[in-house]
């Protein structure tokens, strides 16, 4: 809790869980708009940041995701099979550094140049991660393995390359629902293939 906020008076912090990651309770004092000061508790998630990225040929106007299986998607109802763009935490490297070994690992691609485009907190009502977004070109010379993740980590994943235009049909159709991809494929119809006739759904 590095920033400061005149509004916020940190009053207790308390770990609750520090498995996977870190679960800590914290009661505050809020200062409102009004200038009355009122007591909150909440709960935060703790998993360090992140980064992704997107892969995308203009000259074919083919981008490449992933799909791998998610637990939490799973156990609220969806059959678990996310259709994502690469990411991983950052674990102490650079955003740039960790995004370029993210989606070697995951996808077999090597990407040396990659340019940032924005950052997102995720789900800043409950998780602390703030997310690096990156976009970066592709052609079949930029793939040097399978990818397919690490399998000591757990990971299993398939590796998509995919039109622009039917990744943003499969938004539409409820195929693609991870948010960091959405935003990515969103960015790519608006500034990557905005010429060739792409429009943002």
């Amino acid at each position: 809790m590095s920033e400061t906020n005149e509004r916020v008076r940190i009053v207790d912090v308390q770990l609750l869980s520090d498995d996977w990651y870190v679960l800590k309770k914290t009661t505050f004092d809020y200062r409102r708009a009004d200038g009355s000061w009122q007591r909150q508790s909440r709960e935060t998630y703790d998993r360090g940041n992140g980064a992704t990225l997107l892969l995308y040929d203009p000259r074919r106007r083919t981008v490449v995701l992933t799909r791998q299986f998610r637990l939490p998607a799973f156990v609220n109802g969806h059959e678990g099979m996310l259709i994502e763009a690469p990411a991983g935490l950052l674990e102490e490297a650079s955003p740039e550094e960790r995004i370029r070994a993210e989606v070697e690992e995951e996808t077999g691609y090597r990407v040396a140049n990659v340019r940032k485009v924005f950052e997102a907190f995720m789900s800043p009502g409950s998780v602390t991660e703030k997310l690096y977004f990156f976009i970066a070109e592709y052609d079949a010379d930029s793939r040097v393995g399978r990818g397919g993740g690490i399998a000591d980590e757990g990971e299993d994943i398939e590796v998509l390359e995919l039109l622009i235009d039917d990744a943003l049909a499969m938004i539409a159709g409820g195929e693609i629902m991870d948010g960091k991809t959405i935003m990515l494929l969103q960015y790519a119809a608006l500034h990557l293939f905005a010429n060739n006739g792409v429009m943002a759904i």
